[in-house]
């Protein structure tokens, strides 16, 4: 082996989107865990993992708090936790009569489009929910209304999709797709159903649309961008599809060890950026590995819009949480 065939590329420039990781949503649901382990006890259950990041939910795990995806692994009258994404109405009936003592730490965006979804299914709509069918959030969302949701995944389900009555149709989206690709799917709908009924808001999060625009700012920078985030997480991997419909390429890590040198390779400015639950300590962990493994001397950020939104406490945590003050 020689020692070109040995020697580690050398990237000079790392440049960071300023805005990266977690959004308001993100930050509501681990707060509720870590608040619900302090004055609820220990161990309080988790439906399904509270955020899809493998360290999040470790460390949370550490502390007290145990993944289901079953609620039948939930002792009878113990504290249950609706994730991030949100479940149907049939969980939240299962749980109530297991007399689990439930907190929905479910995104305040994601049960907008719940709402949504009852709405227009009583209003007599059939609902084309723009999304991935086996994605947890769809799912929840499905539960609302499955006689009058159809789930279309891209254009060719949009051209085919069949519905009652042409005339009463209304669309819905996941909150973590992309822009672009769901900017298609509704085009095409419009097309096969001109009356189609637009949703009072877009769907698709202020936080997944931010780092989106983010990323398309910066890929033009970066000769590749590195995506953190998890495999499971569909606002981490649209954000590797966003840079890549750009030109860039784009890979999705999980931690800083998952980067092999080869991707490097000619590589004199690299990009990084991290989906809406990646924690930015993963973040620093990324930049300092670079500057010892491949002699990253120069970390600049680049600046788009800035955040200010938060989301308060479900209300029966914040009642639990004055009675223990009391």
């Amino acid at each position: 082996m020689t020692t070109e065939t040995l020697a580690k590329p050398k990237v000079e420039t790392l440049v960071l989107a300023k805005l990266r990781g977690f959004c308001a949503g993100v930050v509501r649901a681990i707060d509720v865990v870590e608040k619900a382990l302090e004055v609820c006890g220990k161990p309080v259950y988790v439906n399904h993992e509270i955020i899809h990041n493998k360290f999040v939910v470790a460390d949370l795990e550490k502390k007290g708090a145990i993944t289901v995806e079953n609620l039948d692994a939930v002792p009878e009258n113990a504290w249950l936790i609706f994730s991030a994404h949100g479940v149907s109405p049939a969980e939240h009936k299962k749980a109530a009569a297991r007399n689990l003592k439930v907190i929905d730490a479910t995104c305040p965006l994601v049960t907008k489009v719940h709402l949504e979804a009852i709405k227009y299914a009583k209003d007599g709509y059939t609902i084309i929910l723009i999304g991935h069918i086996d994605h947890v959030e769809t799912i929840g969302t499905m539960g609302e209304a499955p006689a009058s949701i159809r789930v279309v995944g891209d254009i060719f389900e949009a051209q085919a999709v069949e519905v009652p009555d042409p005339e009463k149709v209304a669309f819905l989206t996941q909150t973590t797709l992309s822009l672009d690709d769901t900017a298609e799917i509704i085009a095409t709908l419009k097309k096969r159903f001109p009356k189609l009924k637009v949703p009072p808001k877009d769907d698709i999060c202020y936080a997944t649309q931010n780092r989106q625009n983010a990323v398309k700012s910066l890929t033009p920078k970066v000769d590749l961008l590195l995506v953190l985030g998890a495999p499971n997480s569909s606002n981490s991997v649209r954000l590797r599809e966003v840079a890549e419909a750009k030109g860039t390429k784009a890979y999705l890590i999980e931690r800083a060890s998952d980067i092999k040198p080869e991707w490097l390779k000619e590589v004199s400015s690299l990009g990084l950026t991290a989906s809406a639950s990646a924690p930015e300590i993963l973040v620093q962990e990324v930049i300092e590995y670079c500057r010892n493994e491949f002699g990253v001397e120069t970390v600049i950020e680049d600046e788009t819009v800035e955040e200010h939104m938060k989301f308060s406490l479900p209300y029966e945590l914040e009642q639990v949480i004055k009675t223990t003050a009391a």
